[in-house]
């Protein structure tokens, strides 16, 4: 286990354009990471409805209530960080978790022990955000906080997009077997364990000033910033309307998208938002990165919006590569944003708040849309994360 970095937070290489050693190796640690969860994911509706037949209430139970129940550990693991001036060994150990079930799906004989699987992997992946999220923010000086969010963003995606890619060439390897595919997932999975636990550097925040408050909401939130609280109101809002991506993949086969090229419509989407997380980080250093993420939720108002109005399977292909580009936009410059405005001994907490907010909100979004398909129609749960991302956005804009 390497020692904790010797340098200060704030001390990174600012007249250097190059990234830290710390940021490449969360790179690569994210990379392999999202290589192990895409080979599976992408391949979860058709394992849930050819091999478990479960239907689309299922899939919003599953997704809606692993995220929710997991916030608790992203607001607990947020604090605990800040509290102990720890990041590595939290988002380590959550890496480690969630890439031992993630092979556990290629043994699950019914749809609840893949809903324990699905929380144990989300669970585990909202305990390291928060402490992962400090790391990144404390490893690199303000004027590269938006590169270093994008690279490792980037790196995300590219794994995001090397996973689809790998089950689309293993499943005729495997004769359409999806279980050995999990199997397979093992072996990335295990190489982020190894990277976040043997390469990635400790650094440690900067110590609160003299008489600050112990950490906690009131340390976390300063009260003389309400951009920040009007910041976590328009995620919260956003939140709601924005269910779970495997309803995106649903409506797909709705419109005619075979089931088999699911990992391809996977690997579409991964292309765009892995060429532009990196250009859109670095953009945020340049540009207010509140104008960036105003644009990303517009840009996801409009491709829900065209998942809702579309009537073809033509439009699924045009459609998932622009709502890669909202994910660029957002993802990364979000987190930027939220850095720039909290110090350093409250970040991880900070991230916490954000990241709960997110997870509590994603159950009834993802049950609210199941409920809607069933009862009204395949496009309303659509339309309704369309007008829902728009107010999000008209929000932001106001700040």
């Amino acid at each position: 286990m390497t020692p904790a970095h010797p340098r200060k937070p704030e001390e990174s290489s600012a007249l250097s354009p190059a990234l830290p050693r710390n940021i490449r190796i969360l790179g690569w640690v994210a990379f392999f990471n999202d290589t192990a969860t895409e080979m599976s994911y992408w391949l979860l509706p058709q394992f849930l409805v050819g091999v478990l037949h479960a239907g689309p209430m299922v899939f919003g139970l599953i997704e809606g209530a692993a995220e929710t129940v997991a916030s608790l550990g992203r607001l607990v693991s947020g604090f605990l960080s800040d509290r102990l001036r720890r990041r590595k060994p939290l988002a380590a150990l959550g890496y480690t978790v969630a890439n031992l079930a993630k092979p556990l799906l290629a043994v699950a004989q019914s749809w609840p022990q893949v809903f324990w699987i699905r929380f144990a992997d989300r669970a585990a992946k909202g305990f390291r955000a928060a402490p992962r999220d400090a790391l990144v923010a404390d490893s690199v000086p303000q004027t590269q906080r938006g590169a270093a969010f994008g690279f490792r963003q980037a790196m995300d995606s590219a794994g995001a997009m090397l996973g689809p890619l790998t089950a689309v060439l293993l499943l005729p390897l495997f004769l359409g077997n999806v279980r050995k595919v999990f199997w397979a997932a093992t072996i990335p999975g295990l190489a982020s364990i190894l990277l976040a636990w043997l390469a990635v550097r400790e650094v440690r925040p900067v110590a609160p000033p003299p008489g600050a408050p112990r950490v906690g909401l009131s340390s976390a939130f300063g009260a003389n910033d309400r951009r920040l609280r009007w910041i976590m109101v328009a995620v919260a809002l956003f939140s709601l309307g924005n269910s779970s991506d495997l309803f995106l993949i649903l409506r797909a086969q709705n419109l005619g998208v075979r089931p088999e090229l699911a990992p391809a419509l996977g690997l579409v989407f991964n292309i765009v938002y892995t060429a532009l997380s990196w250009p859109a980080g670095k953009l945020s250093d340049r540009i207010p990165r509140r104008l960036l993420v105003v644009l990303g939720y517009l840009v996801y108002a409009g491709v829900y919006f065209g998942f809702a109005w579309a009537s073809s399977a033509r439009a699924v292909w045009f459609l998932l590569p622009v709502y890669g580009l909202y994910y660029a936009l957002t993802e990364g410059v979000l987190r930027a944003w939220i850095a720039d405005l909290v110090p350093s001994h409250a970040r991880a907490s900070v991230f916490g708040v954000f990241n709960w907010v997110v997870g509590v909100v994603a159950f009834p979004a993802s049950l609210m849309a199941g409920w809607l398909w069933q009862h009204y129609s395949p496009a309303a749960p659509f339309y309704l994360s369309a007008a829902l991302s728009f107010l999000a956005a008209l929000l932001l804009a106001l700040i």
